[in-house]
């Protein structure tokens, strides 16, 4: 792990006006199919906790539904023991594709900052001091559409970044990236954590799961079957399913069954 990381897990941790954030039996379904099944919970403060699972486990609808853009079809999520309605303004969210202004780098940043009711003289020191944590000074008057793929998920955390959050939800930031771009987002996650914000984010890239996580929360199929240290579940996790997830087994088995008979585990075939 780079001295980056190291420090940023090194952090004293703030005092959160929002964490935990508690889910408590949370399910979400469509269309009477349950996608979120009865999951229980909280995020504490201080810590980057990662979401793993393979495709369909669930993780984007988790991140969405502690965002707030979701609403459980069951159960409760609660930030400090009180609804989300208030948790809006101190939380943001970054995801997977972002959606760049038709405007400049920076004025996307304004635009995010004028939302929200930050006078201007602060705007433009919030903006330069972004511009320069994220490497996209020389940018700054560059339409934000003709940025490449890392420069626009660059902006997309420094517009998260520019409010301050208490918590960030990240939904696999770095899935389009190259290894470059994907070390420089990782500098820019580090130290977001040293700042003080709680990260909870999504990736299928175990190698930056193992990188950048202090927790780990492990889906199959809308459950939840484990959380533990990183450091724990990366030497020996207790769950047959995501010991076969870190060796890059799929197991297959009747969807009615809660766990798999043995005869089921399989190998990935092409």
């Amino acid at each position: 792990m780079d001295s980056a990381l190291d420090h940023a897990k090194n952090q004293t941790v703030k005092k959160s006006n929002l964490l935990p954030l508690t889910f408590d039996s949370v399910s979400f379904e469509i269309g009477g199919t349950k996608l979120i099944k009865e999951i229980s919970t909280s995020f504490e403060a201080g810590s980057l906790t990662v979401i793993l699972g393979p495709n369909g486990a669930g993780k984007s609808l988790l991140l969405r539904l502690g965002h707030g853009l979701l609403r459980p079809s069951g159960g409760a999520i609660t930030w400090q023991g009180t609804d989300t309605g208030h948790a809006q303004r101190d939380q943001a969210m970054v995801f997977q594709r972002p959606t760049m202004l038709r405007r400049s780098v920076a004025a996307n940043l304004h635009h995010v900052l004028k939302q929200r009711k930050i006078a201007r003289p602060q705007r433009r020191d919030i903006v330069e001091d972004m511009l320069q944590r994220t490497g996209l000074t020389r940018l700054a008057r560059a339409p934000a559409r003709t940025l490449s793929v890392g420069e626009q998920q660059r902006l997309a955390v420094a517009r998260a970044w520019s409010v301050n959050p208490e918590v960030l939800f990240m939904d696999e930031p770095a899935a389009a990236l190259d290894p470059a771009a994907t070390h420089a987002l990782e500098d820019i996650i580090a130290a977001i954590r040293a700042a003080g914000t709680k990260i909870i984010m999504s990736t299928h890239d175990l190698g930056q799961a193992r990188r950048l996580a202090d927790d780990v929360v492990f889906l199959y199929r809308g459950r939840m079957l484990e959380r533990a240290t990183a450091e724990r579940f990366f030497e020996k996790p207790e769950n047959d399913l995501a010991e076969a997830f870190l060796n890059g087994e799929l197991l297959w088995w009747n969807r009615k069954e809660l766990k798999p008979p043995d005869h089921f585990k399989v190998r990935w075939q092409k």
